[in-house]
């Protein structure tokens, strides 16, 4: 008999093992690839998070009478981007076109680092406007992406499974990039927090190419075996196609309704923050806090809810969880328009939204066309979500504009999210009628 020669290290791998199955229902053979993909996206929301409160402080200093037009640009940014992304879509095999697109946002972030050490004070609000826009753009590009790449590496059954305990890893590096920037940003400054970003980023790259290997011992399916083949396609078959699908539609509509709401509370707590702080520094750091209060708060939801609640309630009823919530704090807000009660709901909103809404959302995308995965889906994940973002940020300032208050404004937003609770019901339902349930 042959002797372990490591029989520690083998006792705790067991053990370590176990302690997963209790979290997650993953079979022997996904491991490897539920490894990477954790990996990846923790990469990637470290990347992002480590820059966030950098541009939402950057968006308030350049005043939040301006931030409806730092929505238009950001608008006008993603339309101009999606043909581009296509076009390498079509030509390139998956892991190619996927680092390629990353490794453009990297060379900006090195830019960026440039700008802001050569900017004057003046300049410095005309590259914060610019940085702004650039990270709109850059978070949902990388974010949908990568979850493109999970719907075409797992089925529906496997969704359901594991994108909770996967989307724990984008809370996690959440968690990591808002407490580096706490805690770094008033001793070393944007800039190295911008490099500290592109750094995690290239990680992020090297995660896609471990991936691509291992994607055909990970599915049965035949488009398990032509990962490396360019997708092919036109340039604006992501648009034709979300337009034209009856099912795509309803996704595009449930993102529209969801940005719109978002937007609406977006800008009543940064019109809150402008008023109470007026140091920048301490600006970031609110900024950054509240990050970490909601990714705190998703990861033990997304570890030990979001599976179980899609086993329980199904896709269409755990899609309906972020509608519901919107109704009664929209509701709460337009009773109680306090700053305590804007900022819990900021929290709890967004929390599940990471921990059971998008995960969910990302289910719906299994059971659709390879092509569409990538261009259909990038194209609802930024212009469709964008859109939303416009519409809510227009509308806001409207509303604004001829005398609604916080109050006003909060009622205005609950019949828009039960309208979007509707539309989560349905699409869930199509789901799980398209995935032969």
């Amino acid at each position: 008999m042959e002797l372990n020669p490591h029989p520690a290290a083998s006792g705790a791998g067991a053990i370590g093992r176990r302690l997963l199955r209790r979290v997650i229902d993953a079979r022997p053979d996904e491991l490897k690839a539920l490894g990477w993909s954790w990996l990846y996206i923790f990469s990637v929301f470290s990347s992002y998070y480590v820059i966030r409160p950098i541009r939402d402080e950057m968006g308030v200093a350049g005043g939040v009478e301006n931030l409806p037009w730092l929505f238009t640009g950001t608008l006008v940014a993603m339309i101009a981007a999606n043909p581009l992304f296509a076009a390498l879509v079509a030509r390139l095999p998956r892991a190619r076109f996927i680092s390629a697109a990353y490794r453009f946002f990297i060379a900006n972030l090195l830019l960026f680092c440039l700008l802001l050490g050569i900017a004057g004070v003046e300049q410095n609000i005309w590259v914060g406007r610019l940085f702004f826009i650039w990270t709109s753009v850059f978070n949902l590009f990388v974010v949908s992406v990568f979850w493109a790449l999970m719907v075409d590496l797992f089925d529906s059954g496997q969704g359901k499974r594991l994108f909770g305990f996967i989307a724990a890893g984008a809370t996690l590096g959440s968690i990591l990039g808002s407490s580096l920037t706490a805690v770094l940003a008033r001793h070393v400054g944007s800039i190295y927090l911008l490099l500290g970003s592109a750094v995690l980023l290239e990680v992020a790259v090297f995660s896609v190419r471990r991936l691509s290997r291992l994607s055909e011992a990970l599915r049965v399916r035949p488009a398990a075996r032509v990962d490396e083949a360019p997708i092919g396609g036109n340039l604006l078959s992501g648009l034709t196609h979300a337009f034209n699908s009856p099912y795509l539609l309803g996704i595009s509509v449930y993102m529209l309704l969801y940005a719109i709401t978002s937007t609406f509370l977006y800008f009543q707590q940064a019109s809150i923050v402008n008023a109470g702080f007026t140091d920048r520094v301490a600006r970031t750091e609110f900024f950054a806090h509240v990050d970490l209060a909601v990714n705190t708060l998703t990861l033990g939801a997304q570890l030990f809810l979001t599976e179980r609640l899609l086993r329980l309630l199904g896709v269409a009823l755990t899609l309906t969880l972020l509608p519901a919530l919107s109704v009664l704090g929209f509701a709460t807000v337009g009773l109680a328009p306090t700053v305590a009660v804007i900022v819990a709901f900021q929290v709890l909103r967004r929390a599940g939204n990471f921990a059971v809404a998008r995960p969910t959302r990302e289910v719906l995308f299994t059971v659709i066309p390879r092509e569409d995965k990538y261009k259909a889906k990038s194209f609802i994940d930024t212009v469709v979500y964008r859109s939303g973002d416009q519409l809510g940020a227009w509308s806001f300032a409207l509303l604004s504009f001829i005398g609604l208050g916080l109050t006003g404004i909060a009622f205005v937003a609950v019949p828009v999210s039960a309208a979007w609770l509707l539309n989560g019901l349905w699409l869930g339902r199509k789901q799980e009628t398209m995935a032969g349930r």
